[in-house]
């Protein structure tokens, strides 16, 4: 069912403590220390490891609707789509990173699309499992070390890296996923 920012299905947080509800339905901790800045990211995954996106840059989450294929666009571009009276373009992000997708998630299953509205463009970002909400504090989240940096990208799209129990999140700034060339292509 589409979800709306700010509607989204979460999980309550007490000063003391986070959750998230994880894919497979597990509740986990994440220890937030009172009056510690919050951080409240979407996360998903890609190929067998967790994303997250600040809530602030997901206008919406729908289930992947129909999309047209459209020509002289790079691979990761899926194609467009329809949502809400709007075409927007959808990328694939395993794609665009060249992640090997999980062959444990059945291929016939409903998708997910994260709208992303920037200033210049909106983009749809297809994930194959339904996203999760998650509050911790900011502390939990480390900046990525430099050597890591995608070098082919001017502006570097990884925030940091966040952790939650016994698993690392990779959190992106989808405002700097798309070079300049690529927003002028998708644009026209």
């Amino acid at each position: 069912m589409p979800t709306k920012k700010g509607k989204t299905s979460e999980t309550s947080v007490t000063p003391e403590e986070g959750t998230v509800v994880s894919g497979n339905g597990k509740e986990e901790s994440a220890k937030v220390k009172a009056n510690e800045p919050l951080l409240h990211l979407i996360v998903f995954k890609l190929g067998a490891e967790f994303y997250g996106i600040k809530i602030e840059q997901v206008k919406e989450v729908t289930v992947t609707p129909a999309i047209t294929r459209m020509p002289r666009t790079p691979d990761f571009v899926k194609g467009v789509a329809n949502i809400r009276g709007d075409i927007i373009a959808i990328m694939d992000l395993e794609e665009r990173f060249g992640i090997r997708p999980d062959t444990s998630v059945s291929a016939g299953n409903a998708s997910y699309t994260l709208v992303i509205e920037a200033r210049e463009y909106s983009i749809g970002v297809v994930v194959k499992e339904v996203p999760q909400s998650l509050n911790l504090s900011v502390s939990k989240m480390d900046k990525t070390p430099s050597f890591l940096q995608d070098i082919a990208v001017q502006e570097n799209y990884i925030e940091g890296i966040a952790k939650v129990d016994n698993r690392l999140i990779i959190v992106l700034d989808m405002y700097k996923i798309l070079s300049g060339d690529e927003i002028k292509q998708l644009s026209n």
